[in-house]
């Protein structure tokens, strides 16, 4: 009985139909006579009282949600307390997330039951009970869009338009929703506000809501790689550790996940430049040798794990400096430090680096500086050794800043990553950035080694400053630059006479320099060894460049990367090192002499002869500058360089050159061939198949058809015999042509 009275008390006082004062009057005369006829009936009336005192609060809560919702456009931007589903969403988030996030499809069937149960007291009075309790209605979908139906229609309805196209994350389905959750914005005329609601999707973890569901998987995909994997709806109070911890030559690195995808991770770290950094450890070491200590900067740091491999390898030798413009990056590369156990310099202030003791031996680690800001602006604003320059792509916009204030005789590392460009993939891109026309040739990573080379010249050219070229290697993912610097207006006009154009005929593939002037020629064509110009009809040559003309190679800072590589054990550029020092040599020669600081002995280590300078070496040390005995002897102020004779330029590829239906020698067997025959000869890292060699194109077609066998037999055979003839004939004939 108090039960009813209570639900007909609270439609009387929404509807209006009853005053709440005459239903308090007809209650208490009825109360009176149930005392006088029954005398225990106290207990059930002081229970009824306390019944009809939770009612009134109830009522005037109630009553204070109304006036709140009557708010002029409340009821859209927000779940209200008059709507039905209002109140579903207001329940439903007082549980942590969404109602449109759940974990299984069961979970969210049983939403349709409950949210019956909790609107039942806001239900007006024509609502049929019996059909309320036998039909239900979707919890993600307004009335206007799907009215209420039974359990197995509204199963199917919850399968195909919710539950199929959700988005899934640690076992939680991100369902569409389509509520009026997202804010909308008035119309023209500023009186209305749109009732049409758009689908939506809304994140687990930021809480966002986003409208197409693709939009929606990268949007979550940027929180795994931001390393936002936790969600805040997650019942695990434990953070997980997102962080992987990669080592490489005795350094670790705490990196993120998709950390070898520069576009999506704020810390970018790919180890297939393993190699990279082990060369650029190696020529900052012969550095070290010349002059200490070394003020060293990593422009652009991501994870850190270059410097940290400065400092591992060459302890107090160097000064590392650590830079990068991201923020995130900065407090990866303060975590990394950490982990390795060294210090941190920062703002002029250091930091203590572990509360762990150090062991023995690591209190000896350098300080490393880390700072936040522009590449262009440090290197502008203070002076370096060694700089070391790994933009993701392009190096062209911080090579003026690079040449600005680094040291004389220092170093300038460049790594370009551009392939697309370099690699004449990208022929518009390529003239944009380096102002260079190219093609697509069989020399194309020499071509790109080169291109680079020119383009650091100009650079240190309009800071008055000249290059050296150390070395320069092109492989699949990188085209590295190693080059010294030479302050003066002298080497810059010899570094800047180095920069010509080349002529490369695109039938026979062969190629020159153009010769140096600025007279026009009649026939340029006449500079090419071939005659493809006068056979053919048409054009057959194309001019391009400007490119790098000088050496790319310097052997005997190659021996002293190949000594410092021995020392410090990385295993893995021997091989490399050693093939660059036969291609600056042109020989095919195995045995290298390394020239090793004066402190180490006559000794062989790894299959490599090393030999220790005497007294009278061709350098030594003074007061951190390479000094040569000819300076002794009123020569110029200009240091010696270490280079000979300069390797030829370019390369033939074997298979290129090949005659079909011929057998060609091994080609170990054809570069004897070819230094027999008086060429110097080698083999270049730049395509494993291919041939650094000064001899003209024609004579090595001609040697390489010499030594070439016939494939098949019989009447082929003869064909092949034959046309083997021929063009023995026709190269003999070009022979007498140069000749005379």
């Amino acid at each position: 009985m108090a039960a009813e009275k209570v639900g007909l008390l609270l439609l009387s006082r929404e509807h209006g139909h009853v005053e709440v004062e005459e239903e308090e009057e007809e209650e208490e005369t009825d109360e009176l006579k149930l005392e006088k006829d029954q005398p225990g009936i106290e207990v059930t009336k002081k229970e009824i009282q306390i019944e009809e005192e939770k009612t009134e609060i109830k009522i005037k809560e109630v009553e204070t949600e109304q006036e709140i919702g009557k708010e002029p456009n409340r009821n859209l931007l927000d779940p209200s307390s008059e709507s039905p589903r209002g109140l579903l969403a207001q329940c439903r988030n007082l549980c942590g997330k969404h109602i449109s996030i759940q974990r299984t499809l069961i979970d969210l069937e049983k939403l349709a039951g409950q949210k019956e149960g909790c609107i039942i007291s806001t239900v007006s009075q024509n609502t049929d009970p019996h059909v309320a309790g036998s039909k239900q209605s979707c919890p993600l979908c307004p009335e206007d869009k799907f009215k209420a139906c039974y359990v197995h229609k509204l199963h199917r309805h919850l399968l195909n338009l919710h539950w199929k196209v959700s988005v899934e994350f640690e076992g939680y389905r991100m369902c569409i929703c389509y509520l009026p959750c997202r804010p909308v914005k008035p119309n023209v005329a500023g009186d209305q506000i749109s009732l049409k609601m758009g689908a939506h999707f809304h994140c687990i973890i930021c809480s966002a809501t986003i409208t197409r569901r693709t939009d929606m998987v990268g949007h979550v995909k940027r929180h795994v790689n931001k390393g936002e994997t936790e969600s805040r709806y997650s019942s695990a109070h434990a953070p997980k550790s997102t962080h992987e911890v990669v080592k490489e030559a005795d350094t670790d690195v705490r990196v993120l996940p998709n950390y070898s995808t520069p576009q999506k991770t704020d810390s970018y770290f790919n180890p297939k430049m393993k190699l990279n950094r082990q060369l650029i450890v190696c020529a900052l070491a012969v550095l070290a040798e010349e002059r200490k200590p070394l003020e060293c900067l990593d422009a652009f740091g991501a994870t850190g794990i270059m410097g940290l491999q400065w400092a591992k390898h060459l302890g107090n030798s160097v000064k590392v400096t650590i830079n990068d413009y991201n923020k995130n990056s900065v407090t990866m590369i303060h975590e990394n430090c950490h982990l390795n156990k060294m210090k941190v310099l920062t703002s002029s202030k250091e930091e203590d680096d572990c509360d762990e003791t150090l062991e023995e031996g690591e209190e000896n680690f350098p300080t490393i500086e880390v700072t936040q800001m522009d590449a262009n602006v440090i290197m502008y604003l203070r002076a370096f050794d060694f700089i070391h320059l790994d933009p993701f792509g392009s190096s062209v916009n911080y090579l003026d800043a690079a040449f600005r204030n680094v040291r004389n005789l220092g170093i300038v590392s460049v790594t370009s990553t551009d392939i697309s460009s370099l690699y004449a993939k990208a022929q518009h891109v390529t003239q944009r950035h380096y102002g260079c026309n190219i093609v697509r040739t069989e020399y194309y990573k020499e071509l790109a080694a080169r291109m680079v080379v020119a383009a650091v010249a100009r650079a240190a050219a309009r800071c008055n400053k000249g290059i050296e070229v150390l070395f320069a290697v092109a492989l699949e993912h990188f085209v590295l630059v190693e080059v010294r610097v030479l302050r003066g207006p002298s080497p810059a006009d010899d570094t800047v006479k180095k920069i010509r154009y080349l002529i490369h005929c695109q039938w026979c593939e062969e190629r020159v320099f153009k010769r140096e002037g600025n007279m026009i020629e009649e026939n340029p064509y006449r500079q090419l060894p071939c005659d493809c110009h006068s056979s053919m009809t048409g054009k057959t040559a194309v001019e391009l460049g400007p490119l790098w003309s000088g050496s790319l190679f310097n052997p005997g800072f190659l021996r002293r990367m190949l000594f410092e590589a021995v020392q410090y054990g990385l295993d893995d550029i021997q091989t490399l090192l050693k093939t660059l020092l036969c291609e600056a040599e042109c020989t095919t020669h195995k045995q290298f002499s390394i020239h090793a600081p004066s402190s180490h002995n006559k000794q062989e280590e790894c299959g490599v002869f090393i030999k220790t300078p005497d007294a009278g070496a061709d350098y030594y040390i003074v007061h951190g500058k390479r000094k040569s005995n000819e300076m002794d002897q009123n020569g110029p102020k200009r240091p010696r360089l270490e280079s000979t004779a300069e390797h030829p330029a370019f390369y033939y590829n074997i298979h290129r050159h090949s005659i079909k239906g011929m057998n060609m020698p091994k080609l170990n067997k054809f570069l004897h061939y070819l230094s027999e025959a008086g060429y110097r000869v080698s083999r270049t890292h730049f395509d494993p198949m291919g041939v650094r060699t000064d001899a003209p194109l024609v004579q090595f077609k001609s040697i390489l058809v010499k030594y070439s066998t016939p494939t098949y037999t019989g009447g082929q055979s003869e064909g092949s015999v034959q046309a083997l003839e021929d063009s023995q004939v026709g190269t003999e004939g070009d022979f007498t042509e140069e000749s005379v």
